[in-house]
């Protein structure tokens, strides 16, 4: 399930306000955190491509990918894997559905109880703020991103009793029109590091509600709470 992890790491992040941690005080980061804050929490849907680079510990070569995510308030979540193989992941509230059309399955679930916390879950819809779980600070040594703009690290807070995160830390790249994430990089515990650029975002276009519904195919096997 490390991919589903990394996807509702990523998606937590795209569509949740920012607050600095104590550690960063810098006015500039405040600045930026505040353009930042203000664009996602006027969003109401979201929809972006995206590429995903994932370099496995102990491997030369990176595992890629890439498809499309769309995310609607309050808790509607869509992640479809288009290439090099056909993936769809759906989240209507708690209830999370994944459908492999190469086996002919779906497994679903209750969010969550995958991951273990409530976070995913209430950030989707709306509840609660980034700076709950994370702690935002500046990147090394005032590190700028690709658009200019100082990059940002994510640490993950262990809420008392949790299990530890896969995730030790994010990067954050800002666009610097919209000020939306247009990459994020994702260091695990073990070593592997997942990039996501995002493309052709698009915010606030009216996403139909239907578009997140998913009806199993027929003759589909639907396999129930089988995700740790």
């Amino acid at each position: 399930m490390t991919r589903l992890f990394l996807i509702l790491s990523t998606t937590i992040l795209i569509f949740s306000e920012l607050t600095l941690g104590q550690a960063a005080t810098d006015p500039s980061l405040q600045d930026l955190l505040h353009h930042i804050e203000t664009g996602y929490s006027q969003m109401k849907d979201f929809q972006a491509d995206f590429t995903q680079e994932t370099m496995i510990e102990g491997f030369d070569m990176p595992l890629k990918s890439s498809g499309r995510v769309s995310i609607k308030k309050p808790g509607l979540l869509r992640w479809d894997y288009l290439k090099p193989s056909v993936e769809h992941m759906y989240v209507n509230g708690d209830h999370i559905k994944m459908f492999t059309p190469e086996y002919n399955q779906v497994i679903q679930g209750s969010l969550t109880r995958i991951v273990a916390t409530q976070a995913p879950l209430r950030l989707l819809q709306g509840i609660g703020k980034l700076s709950e779980h994370f702690d935002v600070q500046p990147t090394g040594d005032d590190e700028l991103g690709t658009g200019g703009l100082p990059l940002l690290t994510l640490i993950p807070k262990n809420a008392p009793g949790a299990k530890p995160s896969l995730v030790h830390k994010m990067i954050a790249d800002i666009q610097p029109q919209t000020y939306f994430i247009q990459s994020l990089t994702l260091h695990e515990t073990t070593g592997n590091v997942s990039t996501f650029r995002f493309s052709d975002i698009q915010a606030n276009i009216g996403l139909n509600g239907h578009m997140f519904e998913f009806v199993p195919p027929e003759g589909v096997v639907v396999v129930d709470d089988v995700l740790p």
